[in-house]
């Protein structure tokens, strides 16, 4: 066997280690291509060392490592250590080996990535970019305050169809990572404009033609991801705002500034969709910080 080739038994491991954690956590396909992919490159390594997942011992893995260690950034190294911690631990539970050899590995220390906001006059000013008298201006402003005001992603707004949302009670049923669904509260703001939308351009913007997708294009068909990209990065120019923009700061923005008004964690992760609440303690900080800074800018002690 070359090298450079996955061994049957390596590649039938990988498979069943899969299949398992997306039927247990239901994990997006983005997220098992990454596994594979960890997974994958390490088998092929290990075959150069005479060795198949299930015969690799500690030492391994950190001769492994110290080989990946130069090549890759701390983030790349943390994301390929939690790979193989879960791949060991799985065969593990399944009694396929007696050791994980992974136990006693520790991840790299990261830096803290603090997400990029809008404070929030830059929100209004980006919300009110949008010109409202013409079509195409009122559906994307009913896109941006939608966004903004449930703090959804983009690939979940693009998503949205119609009969998932409800007028009257003022939600949005949202589909999200691992193909789990939450209802999401939409606020008075969205709920005007998207009525006003739904009444006055989406049908002009169809023209009799048919679709199920919440925002349409001129074309009849769903907004794309990557339209809706450049769509925000226009505004933010015309509103004014010179920071890095994308989708996901408007949802940044909804969360710290939730945050900054009292509300719980434990609302904000369910209202962003996070299945564990480290992942959303990241906006608690970003949250201090802005309150430090404001008390040092007006605290006449500050």
């Amino acid at each position: 066997m070359s090298e450079y080739t996955l061994a049957p038994e390596d590649a039938a491991a990988i498979d069943s280690f899969l299949d398992a954690i997306w039927l247990e956590d239901g994990l997006s396909k983005n997220t098992l291509d990454s596994y594979r992919l960890d997974l994958t490159a390490f088998a092929i390594w290990a075959s150069s060392q005479h060795k198949q997942l299930l015969t690799i011992d500690k030492a391994d893995v950190q001769q492994y490592l110290a080989v990946k260690f130069p090549l890759s950034k701390p983030r790349s190294i943390g994301r390929l250590i939690a790979s193989l911690r879960r791949f060991y631990r799985y065969n593990l539970r399944e009694n396929l080996i007696a050791i994980d050899p992974t136990l006693q590995i520790e991840s790299p220390k990261l830096p803290r990535s603090l997400p990029k906001s809008l404070n929030e006059e830059e929100v209004m000013a980006l919300l009110n970019a949008p010109n409202v008298d013409d079509v195409v201006g009122l559906r994307d402003k009913a896109m941006l305050e939608l966004l903004y005001a449930s703090g959804l992603r983009v690939s979940e707004l693009v998503s949205i169809k119609t009969s998932e949302v409800s007028m009257s009670d003022s939600v949005v049923r949202v589909t999200g990572k691992g193909s789990k669904t939450r209802l999401v509260p939409m606020g008075e703001n969205a709920v005007e404009w998207i009525s006003h939308y739904l009444k006055a351009a989406r049908p002009q913007i169809l023209q009799n033609r048919l679709s199920d997708a919440l925002f349409v294009t001129n074309r009849g068909d769903a907004m794309t991801r990557q339209t809706f990209w450049h769509m925000i990065k226009r505004y933010a120019l015309l509103a004014g705002i010179t920071k890095h923009m994308s989708p996901h700061v408007l949802r940044h923005a909804f969360a710290t500034h939730l945050l900054n008004h009292g509300a719980d964690l434990r609302v904000v992760q369910m209202l962003l969709g996070h299945s564990d609440i480290s992942t959303t303690q990241i906006y608690t900080y970003v949250a201090r910080e802005r309150l430090k800074k404001l008390h040092a800018a007006h605290h006449p002690r500050g």
